[in-house]
């Protein structure tokens, strides 16, 4: 079935039915009647468009005032931040490192509709990415631009065109609950600590052996139903004990 997305669409699909030249003329002046349409329209409603192939605006021109940003470049794949790596804060206050002011309004709006409404696509966000915007992973691009409109209704303070949108395979909803199949699971090698991978993946951290044991990484996304799941080393979680303090006479 081949969907009506515009006059230059079609002439590429019957240009198969012609010789090779034939084809290659339609092709070139199909891309050139598409680019003379303005695609990036059509880019904006995702229409033909799978959530992988739909963006959210031209990543190239600046985005209209109100409108949700694109992610930067092609790949739209949910950043990675390495925690070990220096950060530069973005801005201080009274002498302390803080995210933006305009940034982590709008991640709070985000954060407010991602754990409610918008809980099937919501995997993660990353204030300050770059700083004053808010890098926001979804599982689908359509629904990640409806979370920012909802996130802006209930707060017009929150400038929706500080969010940058990128994709996730899961949910942070789905993540959780298959990272809850292995709490109680039995295993060879201790668990230290289960968490979200920016919507790819459960995290689990182990001893040395485990994290280098393909059974145990096996055994583990067997769990959660075929999920992924990042296996590392990790350090046991210690409880601090001290003398009871007591207040000063």
């Amino acid at each position: 079935m081949v969907r009506r997305t515009g006059r230059g669409h079609l002439r590429v699909v019957q240009a198969k039915t012609k010789t090779k030249a034939s084809a290659r003329a339609q092709v070139r002046g199909a891309a050139a009647a598409a680019v003379a349409a303005g695609m990036a329209v059509a880019l904006l409603t995702g229409c033909g468009k799978g959530p992988a192939e739909a963006a959210v605006a031209d990543p190239v021109a600046p985005a209209a005032p109100g409108a949700v940003a694109a992610s930067p470049g092609a790949d739209r794949t949910c950043p990675v931040i390495d925690p070990t790596a220096p950060q530069s804060p973005p801005v201080v206050i009274d002498g302390s490192p803080a995210n933006t002011p305009e940034g982590e309004r709008l991640s709070q709006a985000i954060g407010a509709q991602g754990y409610g409404a918008f809980a099937d696509v919501y995997a993660t966000q990353i204030v300050d990415h770059p700083a004053g915007r808010v890098a926001l992973c979804v599982t689908d691009l359509a629904r990640g631009r409806l979370l920012v409109e909802a996130a802006h209704a209930a707060d017009p303070e929150a400038d929706p065109a500080r969010a940058d949108l990128y994709l996730s395979k899961y949910s942070h909803r789905t993540l959780r609950a298959a990272g809850e199949k292995l709490n109680d699971l039995k295993t060879k090698f201790p668990i230290y600590s289960i968490s979200g991978s920016h919507g790819a993946a459960v995290e689990v951290t182990t001893t040395e052996e485990g994290a280098a044991s393909a059974e145990f990484k096996a055994q583990l996304e067997k769990a959660t139903g075929g999920i992924p799941v990042a296996v590392t080393k990790g350090e046991q979680a210690t409880t601090l004990e001290g003398p009871m303090m007591t207040a000063a006479p």
